[in-house]
Parts: C-alpha cells; structure tokens; sequence
C-alpha cells in the first residue's frame, strides 16, 4: 500500500477492483465504510461477480475477467479527453513533459518497438528519454525536431553497452510536442473508447461512462481538494499482464494527482497476515531484503554489481532529484556484514561472492517445471501447500513424484506431504513413487512470537499466546538445527566452496534457538566503529542500535539485514512492539502505534501531498508541509522527502525514481513488455483481442512443455472461469477446523441462472468443470450474481469457484466431497514481469456430473 488501511477513511471516491474486501478482509474494510459514513465517500465496485463488497457500493460494474486494462485505460481516455486531471501536479510530479526518444513505437499492431520474435523479448534501446541539446527548445527544453543523445562513454571496438537514462533529459512543459510522455500516452488510450471498452469488457457503454466519469469527478472543474484511492488485490496480479494493471491504475492516480495524499494512492490487499514483510525480506527469487536488486553471473565483483544496480540522476537540468537509490552501496555494505560479519571484509568485497548469482529463472512455476524434469531433486515447504496452491496442481504432483525427498513443515498433514494420495494414484503407482516424505510437525501462528508487516506496511510484534504442543518445533530452531548441522559437515568434511557456509554470522544467544528479538535488532542494523553526524554532532558508539538508514555506510562500519527496516528496533527499544494510541492529526496516523517502513512514514510520496509551493492542496487534510521559518518540511507524518529541500529547488516527489518523479512512461529497465499498459488476451480466452487479432496475448508470455501444459480453445471451452476466497474460510488450513467446515461444508461452483437454465442444472446438483488440465466436481450454486455478458459480439459466461477445499481436511477425509483442488484446472502461465501465474481467468466447460 502507498497509504494504509486507516487511510482509507479519509478518502472521498474508491474504485475497488480486482479484490473483494468486505469478504477477504472484514476488518481492514471497515474503513471503506467510515469513508462512506463520515466523507460520503462514493465506492465503486467493478467485478466479474457481485459480491459482498459489491453489495456496500456506489455503483456495480459487471466486468469479464482478465480485461482490466481495458476499463482502465478507457477511464485515463476520458479523464485526459474531458480535462479531469491535476495539470499541475502532472507537469511537475510526473514525467507527462519528458520526451521519449526518436523510433520508439506504441502497439498498435499489439506490439512495441523492438520486439525480436526469435528471442521472444524487447530489444529496449527505443524506450528511453530523449537527451536534451536539441534546435529550437528553450531553458533546457527540446526542440520539435528532437535530438539524438551522445554515445555513451565506455564503447570499444563498436560493442554497444546497455542502454542508460540520460542524465539530462529533454523536456517540454506545455505537455504539445508528439514525443512527450502526455502525448504518446494520449495517442496510446485514443483507442480505447467506450464502444471499444464494451467490445472487450462486456460492460455496456452507458454503463462504463457512469462509472468513469464518478471516478473523474474528484477532479471536475479542476478541484484539487478531493482524493480518490485503487484498492486491488490477487483479482489484478494472478493473470499473465498482472504488473502492468496495478500500473495502469498507478497511471491514474498520477494523473489525477491522487498519490502522495491522504485518502489516495493505489493499495494493494495482502491475503496473509505477514505477506508484505515476506517480499520485504525477499521472498522472491530475484531480489534481496529491501529490494535491492539479486546478483547475477555477470556480477564478477561487488564493483559490477553495484555499477549495474546503482541509478544515477536522469532528469531535467533545471530540476532537482534525490535519486534514493543511489545509496545502493552503503544498503549492500551494511547487508553484506549482518550476514557474514568478520568474513565480510573491504579486500573481498564484504564477502559479495558468497551470495548465490542464479543464471536462470527461479520463479514458482520454474521450481516446479524444474522438479519435473529432474533438475530439482528435493524441496523444503514450510506453511506452503504447493500441491493446493498451483497452477495446475496434476502438473505439481507429478513432479513431487519425481523427486528424491520432500522436507514438509506443517500443523497438519497437507495434500502436499500426502501427495502420493492424490485421487487417481492407485496403490499400485504408490509403490513406484520413490520421494522420501519428511514431515515435521510446526508451530502454529499462536504459538510462535515475532514481527508480522501488514498491507499498510506497519510492523508489529506479536506475543504467543500458548507454547507449541508436543513435539512441535519452532520454524526458527528447525531451521537453526539444519543449520549447524550442515556447518558442521563442512566443518569435517570441507567442500567445493564452504566459505558462505563456514562464514555467515550466526551470533545469538542460543545457536540452536534464535531468539525472534536478536534477528529483529538485527535487520534493524548496528554500528561497528564509532559513528558521527556532522550536521548535528549525534554520536552512535560501536555496538549500539542504528535509529535508521540514513547511518548507513559503505565502508564496513555498519550493519543491516534491511535497510527499509532500519529504524524499527533502535537504542530506544522496539519501535514496532509500541502502542500509543494517541493520534493528533486525526487523520488515522497513529505515529506511536507499531513502526511503519520506512521511518515511520505511513503516507509514502507524501510530499505530492502539497502543491510546487509546498502548500497542502488540501488545507482541511494536511499531512506535511513547508514551514519557511524553520526551513524545513514538517507535519503529522515523517515527510518522505529531503527534509530540507526548498519548494525552489524543484525536487521531485517520487525520490526512489532516479527521475525523482512519478512514470508515466516506464523507461528502459522497468518492466519487461512495455513502457505503457496495453491489453492483452488471457492466455485462454473466448475471443481474439479486438485492438490486434494477430498478437492477442502478451507475447513475453512464456509456455512450458511437459504433457501437463494444456491449453484450450474457446470452441471446445467456452466459459470464462475465476477463482476466489470466501470469509468463512483461510486458505488451506481452516478446512481442519470443524467449526469452518460447518459454515462451509463442501465446496462449490457459482454458475448464472442462464447457463444454468441451458445446461439443465438446478441448485445443488454436481457438475464438472472441466478445463484442458483437469476436472473440478463440486455443487452448483445457481445464482444472479453473475450474469451472461455480449464480448465482442459473442454471448459469453463467466463462473467462480472457491479455492479452499482440496482431498485432505476433515470434510475431505470423511468423503464429503470429490477431494479435487480448483488449481486442477488453472494453467502454469505467468506474468513476465513477477511471475505471478493466471489463476483469475481461464475457459472452462461445464457437465452434469
């Protein structure tokens, strides 16, 4: 989230999409309801059912799943076509007056410039500004007839080194020349028109311009005052273009200048209690703890690394950017010494080659392709159900039987540690699969303490309420046990590279119990040498807790498990086991409440909160703003900002981007398959992409080759199928609990009075559906929440499907239902950019059973 939960409150317009928060998240939407009862905020459900959330709404728009950037890129169409946008904030905190280089093109074909078909990637040299120097522009700005930037320095024997932002960037304020981010953009929606949208989405015209113009209305006659937020959840990141709507959404808030405030910006709904803090601690494969990037083979040294991954400045002269990022360096240092401490030294490299460098892709769907063509050979799965999770959960099983050994961490037996009694394996096959089961009972959530990172990205430390019973064991000790086990094999024995091994900092108290507390102090960070701001005369002694990450070095003398984390357990204690409960502003900021990463701020960007003055553009919600006689930003929230940069200096906002402002246009290096959303087909969908039937889907869209990896025609399935959460139960582990299986006692499948009418079927009748993968059988629950759509001309229906159920739980072990998983149908394709698979639109059939 750029906000929080409590944010939510003071906003006065809420598009939700993609999620379904009255049912996922009871509690956080609480404040969507305060919203609506205290501000009369207006709420704004667009879904392929409606839902629970749906019933509390404004206004309902039925939507076919998978066409978001439809909708989305319409609603920029007709803020831009109706001037319903922040032009200020647009000039000067985004970069709409950038010029992009020369021979770069927009997808009218359904693909940008420099798409080599052989390789199945961008050559991205063309999504790049254009260096300023050319005729005919004044202060700094280009010239129409644009500029070509100067080659870059570095180039031998006519070898072209990957392309750089300019350092200073060509730019035109008056937002008119053709190459200008606002007007590629423009150029880039003018095709995006309702009768397109309604080709594509379904959502009748009348219907699609009620909504957008509610949405634009916080920005009619150019009012400045009201705010809109996004809140989406998996509904937008689980389909093969999944980065690129929570761009098209971040695009919006830009645009009407809603980031940066309170009651705006674009909020993302975790499914999990702690699933911010585990991306935050890099749960994902190609990145580090704070989001620094991962090595890779080409990093030789810590020197190459921290070329490639430190930004410089690339902005207009005139401008000013703080270009965050350019302390990489000190973040790696200081991350590089928490993990290996004493063997991390300045002659070599802090240790930088201990960490792993993977040349191939890593993501989910490759760990399991991997599994199944032999080159993974074991897994350890702690609190992760992969066999439920998916994709494509027969494709999973079988590479489980692949395998030589499975480590499973669990508080109950799991259709993952059970995969060999999957239905349809017989025990006959049992006795060919040869995977060694280890399961090792966990503790529960209960039973543990430590510090969870919620949506809003507040850390809080939680306490356990009971110890765990019997044997059950800790995550932290078994892993400490496997550890020091390990070591001291190395120890004995040696090995081809023991170092990382034999060299990483295990110093706690208790070797084989880490306490929760010591790893927190930790990532928060420490001095190794006496430390001294000389602005201030502070002095940190060695040994103590650093109070954030602006103590960070590169020269060895501090330490770090993660930067953005830096400031959370300081020399004053912990910061996220507080709970004051004062709140002066009001407005839900709670600064004494947890700790929020980063320093406490709970509005990120919030400097956009002002106007270029440094005046609140809305008095009545202030959160910083510049006090001229202290000569410095202050305010109810920690300014996420130099806190002493003048509104003359023209620093931008956005001070993570090396621009300094807020993209519009994602330049080279960003994203994978295009610098501006555009829509793409679901991999399995009933029609051809209206905008461009020849490249209907993503083309970065990877398809794996083993006989799991089916896909079906809409002339065989045509029925478009989602997946969803139901309050009643979580995930995969409620179902062994009996008091959840009674509110919901087998699973089921919404299907529409229409199809159901067509069909034969009458509620609670069993039905298959059937996709190219697998067969889900469960109850038909005939409803009106889901009606039949016009796509493109075509008649289409859409159904959905809980996730919970599967064929082990207490329903499940008493034969109460069919024991088939609903990833059983969802294919292995994902997003190019997170890797996220698409599980939120796929086709389907539907059968008696």
């Amino acid at each position: 989230m750029t906000n929080g939960w409590i944010d939510i409150k003071n906003t006065d317009m809420m598009l939700i999409m993609g999620g379904n928060p009255a049912e996922n998240h009871p509690c956080g939407f609480k404040w969507a309801m305060e919203a609506k009862r205290n501000r009369n905020a207006k709420l704004i459900s667009v879904d392929p059912r409606f839902t629970r959330t749906s019933s509390t709404a404004d206004l309902f728009v039925q939507i076919r799943a998978g066409t978001d950037i439809a909708f989305l890129g319409g609603l920029i169409r007709y803020a831009i076509e109706n001037n319903r946008i922040a032009k200020e904030y647009l000039v000067n905190y985004t970069n709409a007056a950038f010029i992009v280089k020369e021979g770069f093109k927009l997808p009218e074909d359904g693909l940008y410039s420099g798409f080599d078909s052989a390789a199945g990637k961008y050559d991205l040299s063309t999504w790049n500004y254009e260096a300023a120097g050319g005729s005919g522009g004044q202060s700094g700005q280009a010239g129409a007839t644009g500029h070509a930037p100067e080659p870059m320095p570095g180039t031998v024997g006519g070898a072209v080194p990957p392309p750089a932002l300019p350092a200073n960037v060509a730019y035109d304020l008056t937002l008119q020349h053709p190459r200008c981010v606002f007007q590629l953009m423009k150029q880039q929606y003018s095709r995006y028109t309702p009768e397109t949208v309604e080709r594509i989405t379904g959502i009748p015209r009348d219907q699609y311009l009620k909504a957008v113009d509610l949405f634009t209305s916080v920005r009619k006659d150019g009012d400045m005052k009201k705010v809109a937020t996004i809140i989406y959840a998996v509904g937008w990141t689980q389909h093969t273009f999944g980065t690129q709507i929570i761009r098209t959404a971040a695009m919006i808030q830009l645009l009407l200048g809603n980031v940066g405030r309170a009651g705006g910006g674009v909020n993302a709904l975790r499914g999990h209690s702690n699933i911010q803090g585990a991306t935050d601690m890099a749960g994902l494969y190609d990145s580090l703890p704070g989001y620094l990037k991962g090595p890779v083979p080409d990093d030789k040294d810590l020197a190459t690394y921290l070329k490639r991954t430190t930004p410089a400045s690339s902005k207009p002269s005139p401008w000013d950017s703080m270009n965050y990022y350019a302390n990489t360096p000190k973040f790696m240092v200081s991350l590089l010494k928490s993990l290996y401490g004493d063997a991390a030294t300045k002659e070599n490299g802090f240790a930088f080659d201990y960490l792993p460098k993977p040349g191939q892709d890593c993501s989910w769907t490759h760990i399991w392709d991997d599994m199944y063509n032999g080159k993974i050979k074991g897994m350890l799965a702690f609190g992760m159900n992969g066999v439920m999770i998916g994709p494509d959960t027969n494709k999973n099983i079988n590479a489980l039987k692949k395998a030589d050994w499975l480590v499973v961490g669990e508080i109950y037996e799991d259709e993952t540690s059970e995969f060999w009694r999957a239905p349809g394996i017989t025990a006959e096959e049992q006795k060919t699969i040869n995977t060694t089961v280890y399961r090792l009972p966990c503790a529960g959530f209960a039973e543990k303490d430590g510090s969870m990172t919620n949506s809003a990205r507040w850390v809080t430390w939680k306490y356990a309420a009971v110890p765990p019973p019997g044997q059950a064991r800790l995550d932290q000790d078994i892993i400490a046990e496997i550890f020091l086990r390990v070591r001291d094999l190395y120890r004995k024995e040696g090995g081809k590279f023991p170092d990382p091994i034999l060299g990483l900092s295990w110093a706690y108290a208790d070797a084989a119990h880490p306490p929760l507390s010591q790893v927190a102090m930790e990532v928060n960070g420490k001095a190794l040498a006496d430390l001294k701001d000389d602005a201030t005369g502070q002095v940190i002694k060695a040994g103590q807790q650093l109070p954030g990450f602006a103590w960070l070095k590169d020269d060895g003398t501090t330490t770090c498990g993660n930067w953005i984390y830096s400031g959370s357990w300081t020399e004053a204690g912990s910061q996220i086991q507080r709970r004051g409960t004062e709140d002066p502003s009001g407005m839900g900021v709670f600064p004494n409440w947890a700790w929020s990463w980063p320093a406490n701020r709970r509005v990120l960007y919030n400097r956009a909160s002002c106007d270029v003055a440094g005046k609140p553009w809305d008095a009545d919600r202030k959160q910083i703003w510049w006090n001229e006689a202290a000569g410095k930003w202050v305010g109810s929230d920690v300014p996420d900002f130099k806190p002493d940069s003048h509104p003359k200096d023209h620093m931008g906002p956005f001070i993570m981007n090396p621009e300094g402002i807020g993209r519009l246009f994602a330049p080279i290096g960003v994203l994978a398959d295009g610098p501006f959303p555009e829509h793409y087909e679901p991999i399995e969908s009933p029609i051809k992409n209206p905008l461009h039937p020849d490249q209907s889907s993503n083309p970065l869209v990877k398809k794996f080759r083993t006989p799991y990896d089916k896909f079906g025609s809409p002339e065989e399935y045509s029925i478009v199928c989602t997946t969803y959460r139901l309050t009643e139960q979580y995930h995969y582990w409620t179902k062994n609990n009996p008091m959840n299986v009674q509110l919901i006692p087998e699973p089921f499948v919404e299907i529409p009075v229409e199809l159901a009418d067509e069909k034969g079927i009458r509620g609670t009748d069993k039905i298959k559906v059937i996709s190219a993968r697998g067969t889900y059988i469960a109850k038909a629950f005939v409803t009106r929440r889901l009606k039949p759509m016009m796509i493109d001309g075509k008649k289409v229906y859409q159904i959905g499907l809980p996730i919970h159920q599967g064929f082990r739980g207490i329903g499940e072990d008493e034969g109460r239902n069919a024991r088939t998983p609903a990833n059983l149908l969802t294919p292995a394709v994902t997003d190019p950019n997170a890797h996220t698979p698409e599980s939120k639109g796929f086709l389907v059939k539907v059968e008696k059973a």
